[in-house]
């Protein structure tokens, strides 16, 4: 992923496969500028509410299909009330992710007043094959937000609130939006690195996504290379029923099959050619044991590819977008779920090169370099060898 760190005193901004985000923060700043940082970050926190609760009750995939509606047409169409939605409505109007249009009608005639998605808003709220799909983002923040009375007692007391408890939204959140970078991106990207492609393409090959969620980063591996056999792991029982009904679903489930596993339970199973952990690494308690097991099952020519994300090799204040939001993500949801089973490592998301480096070391293994694998999201690829 293209990222500029820091070119001006005060501002940053990063790219993600040609999409710019511009953030500026400011170093020592007045009380009225902070001011204006907090006024805006609670306009903010609202809307990311408010994309929640159009995602959830089905309103901006109403939108997209069916055109500009009115509130009353729009809550008949989904089973939701029609006072709720003429409010909700209106709020993603004035805050310019819907257009508003007035027909002809008086622009105070709120039962006539029609509300429109535009295409651009539309890809990134609706499209589950875009690469710019981000609605579900919300989804991961409303889990976090739920578990705030459970995160302060885990900050209190070094405990941690695990994936489990997360719940259906942080589960489907990861899964949604990871989805469409395997399915688009995965199998190009790793035919372009001899030394993934040339495993993986053995005759026969067998492979085991260690981590492996929903399924999606499975699928598409199997998908790629029709030669070989995969096997899933993940220690949540709901995401494994999720990657069964999805290989299923994807007509693959010959050739791919799913279990519930400790990664490092697994180091008694046959002999695999290569190996994947997708952005888990980072939230697995003891990830050295994890790493020790995969070494154990991989071949002597074998491979492991690592996918976290791709953060700064050094700790910078301030920081860029990308470290800002990982950081986020690490304080709710990664570093909790890594401290819910002790004893912990306690990594978090901001799982810097050098960290994963000293990991596969002290797991026994000999080499990790970085892939030259490039706009990937937020990603980077790590290679590990026995």
């Amino acid at each position: 992923m293209p990222c500029r760190m820091w070119g001006a005193p005060d501002t940053t901004d990063f790219t993600v496969d040609g999409a710019s985000s511009v953030s500026r923060v400011e170093k020592n700043p007045t009380a009225d500028a902070f001011a204006e940082r907090l006024f805006e970050s609670t306009l903010g926190a609202f809307e990311l509410l408010s994309l929640y609760v159009g995602d959830r009750l089905g309103w901006y995939r109403a939108l997209s299909a069916n055109g500009a509606m009115t509130s009353a047409e729009l809550a008949a169409r989904t089973g939701t009330s029609e006072r709720y939605t003429r409010e909700w409505l209106e709020f993603q109007a004035v805050s310019g992710i819907l257009t508003a249009e007035f027909g002809g009608a008086d622009s105070s005639d709120a039962q006539h007043r029609r509300f429109h998605l535009p295409s651009g808003a539309a890809e990134v709220l609706t499209d589950e094959t875009s690469l710019a799909y981000l609605g579900p983002m919300a989804r991961m923040v409303a889990a976090a937000a739920v578990q705030l009375p459970h995160l302060l007692d885990a900050y209190r007391t070094g405990a941690g609130v695990s994936w489990q408890q997360l719940g259906t939204d942080a589960r489907e959140s990861q899964a949604d939006m990871n989805r469409p970078w395997y399915e688009q991106r995965l199998g190009a990207a790793l035919r372009e690195v001899p030394d993934i492609d040339e495993v993986l393409a053995r005759p026969g090959a067998r492979v085991a996504d260690v981590g492996c969620g929903a399924g999606w980063s499975t699928i598409a591996l199997a998908r790629a290379y029709p030669g070989a056999t995969f096997e899933g792991i993940d220690i949540d029982e709901a995401s494994v029923e999720m990657a069964c009904h999805n290989a299923e679903a994807a007509d693959i489930a010959d050739r791919v099959s799913f279990h519930i596993a400790d990664g490092s339970s697994v180091a008694g199973a046959a002999r695999y050619d290569a190996a994947f952990a997708f952005e888990c690494v980072h939230d697995m308690p003891r990830p050295v044991e994890v790493l020790a097991a995969i070494r154990k099952f991989l071949k002597p020519d074998g491979v492991l590819v690592i996918m976290d994300e791709a953060v700064a090799e050094e700790f910078t204040a301030p920081g860029d977008d990308l470290e800002r939001l990982m950081y986020g993500f690490s304080m709710f949801v990664c570093l909790p779920d890594g401290m819910s089973s002790q004893p912990s490592a306690a990594t978090g998301t901001v799982m810097r090169p050098a960290t994963l480096r000293r990991y596969a070391e002290e797991a026994g293994f000999s080499r990790l370099e970085i892939a030259p694998i490039e706009n990937f999201g937020f990603w980077r690829f790590y290679v590990i060898r026995p």
